[in-house]
């Protein structure tokens, strides 16, 4: 019998309504099963010896590809990909389909990838990383093979509020008010990583949307440290679904879940009390760094979810989950 883990989060309540009950949560997740050994193991040499880890996740007909980060032993990072046809048995190919070729990406590599379809066209959000900086990046495909980049999307030192580092971009599916918008992660001057949101009117020119983080900081909470968007967002009926990652001050990460207002992306209504996901296994929290599970893909196969995640930034493992919405 599966052992569930049901995680919910409270309503953000208005000073004049804190004293009276609290509502229902508008949603809840359920961690129904996760693989107990890892999908996808590093390689005994090469360019996947250190790590394979952080996977983005596509539907492609009866299949789930994923695009994962791949580390050598020199610390440098490519985009992997494998495919499957049961979402937990895949096929690694042989080669990787993006390499570090550009000078911000060079020696650091490309790390970290969210991937999205619009139209015929697959994009994908990348941290860039020259061993000095960490930018937000961008290519194109047509079949997640043969990638196009398409440079720095949000240059490091010189956002609104992010006056260090830009990662982890995680693009809303749909217009809002004529406009495309991404969650992203940066970071302030204190070195501490925010949450922030970016605009678009074409998916290639990116400027931040608001002159401060979207997603408040919690002291001694399971996401005190760092708030680092996960995959693509849902747009549902109770507003925009951001899974996303969280660090408390000892550094363990954990997935969580924020709802912003899908007509106001800035405009948050709710988020996790507690995160629904946790570093429990060994090759979770043992590896190039402890105790993390990171979150950065998510597809729907038939009317389950599945998401996929990177275990101590070595090992990529699933989970499937339920998501109820509330009445």
């Amino acid at each position: 019998m599966l052992k569930l883990l049901v995680l919910t989060g409270s309503l953000l309540m208005s000073h004049a309504l804190a004293a009276q009950a609290p509502e229902a949560a508008p949603i809840k997740i359920t961690v129904e099963w996760s693989s107990p050994t890892p999908l996808i193991s590093p390689s005994v040499s090469g360019a996947a010896s250190a790590g394979t880890f952080n996977p983005a996740a596509v539907r492609v007909g009866n299949k789930t590809i994923l695009l994962y980060r791949e580390q050598d032993a020199a610390g440098t990072s490519r985009i992997g990909y494998a495919s499957s046809t049961d979402g937990l048995h895949f096929t690694v190919r042989d080669q990787p389909v993006l390499q570090p070729e550009t000078d911000y990406e060079k020696d650091g590599g490309v790390e970290d990838p969210r991937v999205l379809k619009i139209g015929d066209t697959y994009y994908m959000t990348y941290t860039g990383y020259n061993k000095r900086d960490a930018q937000l990046c961008m290519a194109t495909s047509k079949d997640l093979i043969h990638w196009e980049r398409k440079g720095i999307l949000l240059p490091a030192y010189k956002g609104t509020w992010n006056k260090k580092w830009t990662k982890s971009g995680a693009i809303v599916p749909q217009k809002i008010n004529g406009k495309w918008r991404m969650y992203y992660l940066g970071t302030k001057s204190d070195n501490r990583d925010y949450m922030g949101l970016a605009s678009s009117d074409d998916l290639l020119h990116w400027t931040d949307a608001t002159d401060e983080p979207v997603l408040p900081r919690r002291a001694r909470a399971f996401d005190s440290r760092v708030m680092e968007p996960g995959p693509p967002p849902l747009v549902t009926s109770k507003g925009i679904l951001l899974i996303y990652n969280g660090a408390d001050d000892n550094l363990v990460y954990t997935t969580a879940w924020a709802l912003f207002d899908k007509n106001d992306p800035t405009k948050l209504l709710a988020r996790a009390d507690h995160p629904f996901l946790r570093p429990e296994k060994d090759w979770q929290r043992v590896g190039q760094v402890p105790n993390v599970v990171f979150t950065e893909g998510m597809v729907q196969n038939g009317k389950e979810w599945w998401i996929y995640y990177g275990g101590a930034d070595k090992y990529v493992g699933a989970s499937r989950i339920k998501i109820s919405q509330g009445r």
